[in-house]
């Protein structure tokens, strides 16, 4: 960093409201975020760390329709989780707020107006699928259809998740809508467009010149899309669930989320200081850093700069320090699999453990590129590094002064040649951990801070001052008067990485916390001064404890094969007119009950609405109580060919689906109809 700024704001990517926060978005974004923020905040430096939830968008509707309530029932569950399980986590944002809220709504609408009153925009008219049933444009997760490339019959119109291809809707064969089931049809729409080919001169100048610093991944695939060409970029598009695209004529759209959400960080930052913002996002003496996963590297790079730029008030992002992913057992985390760790699950199961896996997390950080969390790694490095390394040090040096010197902090003496040894190399902590800090390195940084407890782990086991204490109380007393001026150290140097274990220490020492400047000193603690109660930093974390986790995910990964093997493929397709052959209709139970002799067959007696009928259905296993279905409506095939069974006469065929565990369940109509009433 070469020019000295003023202040430093920092932003945290705005998680998504449709699920919980798991392990992969704490070590991509969230922990460096916060390591970085508690550091600055150490130094007296003017920071102010942004959160925020992203709640737009076509996932949240979705995810609202397959449970029946509103895409603001959905956020306002997701925003509330996330906030807590971030809250007790220990993330210090200043504020962690919502883009539905008024003053994101607001803050989005003007700064799109903005933009488009200065003809920053382009206007373009394209076809896209349309739903004449549910009166509206499809977004690509509403569409599904047969992928050309792998026959998969139920691939989505952005991509097909059998072969993992990336589709257009009109790359489908055979399209259909998810909101009524009909054929899509093609119609025209007109959309705003950001021309980012327009700013992509300066764009390539900006990083690629003037930004030589920034991570290698971060460098590389911006590189990679300014090689291949900036193109027009749509910022609106038809959907009824998001902030409302403020010109006339606009009836029906919305902001694009990639467009809406980063200006999240500016409307939260309004909401923290009304008065007071525009310093944060307009001072040429503020540093704006960006807290991101490679995921929404280009988002952060090239087009919100483009946003940022065109408006042109706007400082711009000095560093977008984004990692790579985490993945979770030698596999990739997957929201729609479980194949997660979830924060709040976490929280619950190790109650106050949450610097364990900050520290696993830092530890194992996807910094340049994907790395993996295991359980057995988790379980190592607190029994191998948190217990036996940081514990154990800071266990020891107030144990033996509880022992010898009745808690308090003895006198110093005269230091050794070895003790100005070991105080030289543990001075030389903290220049290690500030330039691994400010180059972004957070693995490093960690590393470099748990050396301070290594040195003071060595230096007792070298002096032993259990053994002087026999022969020469003076020097067992400069032994843990250091030893102690170590561990008042370590409140300082892991309270960016272990901020609840540092809060700890500060405890055992009877202290309040201490400035990051004094790191380094050996005066820290005077003479004399009484110490708190001495306990366990960390406890060392039992087999079981693990196997229990470990359980969980196999239990997971036997459900998801399970579920994707009885999950049956789609038969080969039909002609319509092969299919308008069935007579499929609703009948009403009047009766149902076993058939004598057999375990597998119901024997069902119908009124149709021309004639009582009688079908036999072989789902008797899954119908404890036959007599429960009476007055019951079900749908049935009335031509299918009659066949007899165990001597009697089926009419017909009882329609209902398997599920993915063998079970079966009855298909009736949403509500009564009247007995023979077709389905179409």
């Amino acid at each position: 960093m070469s020019k000295q700024y003023k202040r430093t704001l920092i932003t945290a990517a705005l998680p998504y409201a449709n699920g919980p926060v798991h392990i992969g978005h704490l070590a991509g974004v969230y922990v460096p975020a916060d390591i970085y923020a508690r550091y600055l905040r150490l130094r007296g430096k003017d920071v102010l760390f942004i959160g925020g939830s992203d709640e737009h968008g076509i996932p949240i509707t979705i995810k609202a329709r397959s449970e029946g309530v509103t895409p603001q029932h959905i956020v306002d569950r997701y925003h509330s989780l996330i906030k807590k399980s971030f809250e007790e986590f220990g993330i210090t944002f200043d504020i962690y707020s919502r883009t539905t809220s008024e003053i994101h709504r607001k803050t989005a609408s003007d700064f799109f107006r903005t933009l488009y009153d200065r003809g920053e925009f382009t206007e373009q008219e394209s076809e896209q699928y349309y739903d004449e049933e549910a009166r509206q444009f499809l977004a690509d997760r509403y569409i599904t259809g047969t992928c050309p490339h792998c026959g998969n019959g139920r691939a989505y119109g952005d991509q097909c998740e059998q072969c993992g291809t990336s589709l257009s809707p009109s790359d489908l064969l055979h399209p259909t809508s998810t909101l009524s089931g009909s054929k899509p049809v093609m119609r025209k729409t007109r959309h705003w467009y950001l021309p980012l080919d327009r700013h992509e001169p300066w764009l390539r100048r900006w990083i690629l010149e003037e930004h030589r610093e920034w991570k290698v991944n971060v460098y590389g695939q911006c590189k990679s899309w300014l090689d291949l060409g900036l193109q027009p970029r749509a910022v609106s598009r038809d959907l009824d669930w998001g902030v409302p695209v403020p010109v006339e004529g606009a009836a029906g759209k919305a902001l694009y989320v990639w467009f809406d959400a980063p200006i999240g960080y500016i409307s939260n930052t309004r909401e923290l200081l009304p008065d007071d913002w525009e310093k944060w996002w307009k001072d040429k003496e503020t540093r704006l850093i960006h807290f991101i996963g490679k995921d929404n590297i280009v988002f952060h790079c090239i087009m919100f700069p483009a946003m940022l730029k065109a408006e042109g008030s706007y400082i711009l992002p000095e560093n977008v320090p984004a990692n790579e992913f985490l993945n979770l057992e030698n596999d990739k985390i997957s929201t729609s699999r479980n194949w997660a760790v979830w924060l709040h699950e976490y929280l619950e199961e190790f109650p106050g453990k949450q610097d364990v896996l900050r520290y696993v997390l830092t530890a194992n950080a996807p910094e340049t590129k994907d790395n993996d969390f295991t359980w057995k790694d988790f379980q190592a490095r607190n029994n191998n590094e948190l217990v036996a390394v940081l514990g154990n040090f800071v266990n020891r040096a107030l144990v033996l002064t509880q022992k010898y010197f009745d808690n308090k902090v003895p006198a110093p003496g005269v230091p050794t040649e070895y003790d100005r040894e070991m105080m030289a190399e543990a001075g030389k902590v903290k220049a290690a951990v500030e330039y691994s800090l400010e180059n972004f390195h957070f693995r490093e940084a960690q590393r470099e801070a748990m050396n301070l407890a290594r040195i003071g782990n060595k230096y007792l086991a070298d002096t032993e001052p259990w053994k002087s204490a026999k022969t020469d109380m003076a020097r067992t007393g400069t032994i843990l008067h250091l030893a102690l001026q170590i561990t008042a150290g370590l409140s300082i140097v892991i309270e960016p990485f272990l901020p609840f274990s540092a809060a700890g220490i500060r405890r055992f020492l009877n202290t309040g916390r201490l400035k990051w400047d004094d790191l380094g000193s050996f005066r820290l603690l005077p003479e004399g001064h009484a110490l708190g109660k001495a306990e366990l930093l960390f406890e060392k974390m039992e087999d079981d404890l693990i196997g229990k986790q470990v359980q969980k995910l196999l239990d997971t990964k036997r459900a998801n094969e399970a579920n994707e093997c009885r999950v049956k493929p789609v038969k080969e397709s039909v002609r319509l007119d092969t299919f308008e052959k069935l007579d499929i209709r609703v009948g009403t139970v009047l009766e149902c009950e076993k058939v004598a002799g057999s375990d597998k067959l119901l024997r069902f007696f119908l009124d149709d609405g021309l004639k009582k009928r009688t079908i036999l259905s072989g789902i008797a296993a899954h119908c404890p109580d036959p007599g429960e279905l009476v007055g019951r409506q079900v749908c049935f095939i009335a031509n299918l060919e009659p066949r007899k069974m165990r001597g009697l006469l089926s009419e017909g065929m009882i329609l209902s689906a398997e599920n993915t565990d063998g079970s079966f369940a009855l298909l009736s109509p949403s509500r009564e109809v009247l007995p023979g009433s077709p389905v179409v």
